[in-house]
């Protein structure tokens, strides 16, 4: 056999030892015929596999979750529990979406949705959405979870996988096929929008005919998801939120937003903003108020938005009890206090309490059986409890 040069590398060194060279062509005409195409057709599917994935990722979001919602009949719109504007708004763009491929939607969620904005929203939008209870009332076994990202408060949700995830809270929840998590995003509403927007939609008051275009109650619920859950666009907000509420303008129903923006408010609502403002405790910048026996508990956030206008007031949490259970609510304006933090360092030693959320909001409960002794931990009393506050608020928890 003739010597030949072999390159083992693009200005590689050259291997010129007769006996390597020779003995490597022997090794390959040697070769078992099978093995040598498995490894052909082997290097095909790794090379078909990446490029396939490049390709997968290399498109919008909007577009990989139109994508996955076609492969199925029917899916179920999972809210979160008691669930806000923005959670509505991004099941009705979620839903828009789906509709547009045939795929059959069902807008569900556990509690109630009691909150005077968010039943004005509901009403208002015409907002058709189920309450359930267990994991048996599911519309669909395929799940898409919005503005949340672990599925909770019903029986069974913890055996919940969901297909789909679209979020902006903190989180390790994630979908089978579809995770898009944004925490520097203020609303969820937003993360829709730009799905909406790379699905080729329009917001032109007279469409010409050409492209996709929404309905105004649809654009009217994306902005208002936005504009409530960054505080009209003052906190916790991104260039992202700013874009999405510019880009939907143009579409919107100024009366249907009116009639959202501003509904009647319930005597006892006022009642306890009331006692919030005469009763809270205020150390340094800080303020924090016990209400007491609620029956609204979707009036403690509200009551934690009236104080934050105190002068001199950065940070305040407010809580009251319901039904056994303790519901806190936080808000910052404060650079030092990230308030999700600060409420989950505060129930850290509680058993069966949980809390979180952003830096600006956060909120929590805690069983008062827990917070009083039952189980592992001493207890605490609510003097205790609101001193630990200030101290977490404080940073020395």
């Amino acid at each position: 056999m003739s010597y030949r040069e072999v390159r083992v590398a693009a200005n590689g060194p050259v291997i010129d030892d007769p006996l390597i060279v020779d003995g490597a062509i022997e090794a390959v005409q040697g070769a078992d015929p099978l093995v040598l195409s498995l490894l052909v057709l082997g290097g095909i599917a790794v090379f078909l596999g990446l490029w396939w994935a490049v390709r997968w990722f290399r498109r919008p979001p909007g577009v990989r979750l139109q994508r996955v919602l076609e492969k199925y009949d029917e899916v179920t719109i999972l809210m979160h529990p008691n669930p806000d504007p923005d959670a509505m708004a991004t099941a009705m763009g979620v839903a828009h979406i789906a509709s547009e491929i045939g795929t059959d939607a069902t807008l569900q969620y556990a509690g109630e949705i009691r909150h005077q904005e968010n039943r004005a929203f509901r009403t208002v939008l015409e907002l058709e959405a189920e309450s359930i209870e267990t994991t048996e009332e599911l519309a669909a076994d395929t799940v898409v979870l919005v503005d949340h990202n672990t599925p909770r408060g019903f029986t069974g949700a913890q055996s919940i996988e969901p297909v789909v995830v679209v979020d902006h809270h903190p989180g390790n929840g994630q979908g089978t096929a579809f995770t898009d998590v944004r925490t520097d995003y203020g609303a969820a509403s937003t993360i829709v929008v730009e799905y909406l927007e790379k699905l080729g939609v329009t917001m032109e008051e007279e469409p010409s005919g050409e492209g996709l275009t929404i309905p105004d109650e649809l654009a009217t619920g994306l902005l208002y998801g936005i504009l409530s859950d960054t505080n009209h666009l003052t906190k916790g907000c991104s260039a992202a939120d700013f874009e999405a509420a510019a880009f939907l303008f143009p579409g919107i129903d100024e009366d249907l937003l009116d009639r959202i923006a501003n509904p009647q408010v319930s005597d006892d609502v006022l009642q306890i903003k009331a006692d919030a403002i005469q009763h809270k405790r205020i150390e340094g910048s800080f303020a924090i108020c016990d209400v007491g026996e609620i029956s609204n508990v979707d009036a403690i956030p509200q009551a934690a938005d009236e104080l934050m206008h105190l002068e001199g007031v950065t940070a305040v949490v407010v809580y009251g009890e319901n039904d056994g259970t303790l519901h806190l609510s936080g808000r910052s304006r404060d650079d030092r206090v990230h308030m999700g933090e600060t409420l989950s360092h505060a129930v850290s030693d509680i058993p069966m309490a949980n809390a979180g959320g952003h830096a600006r909001m956060g909120g929590g409960q805690l069983s008062i059986d827990h917070m009083r002794g039952i189980g592992p931990s001493e207890g605490i009393s609510k003097e205790q409890f609101e001193q630990r506050l200030f101290s977490a608020l404080a940073g020395e928890r």
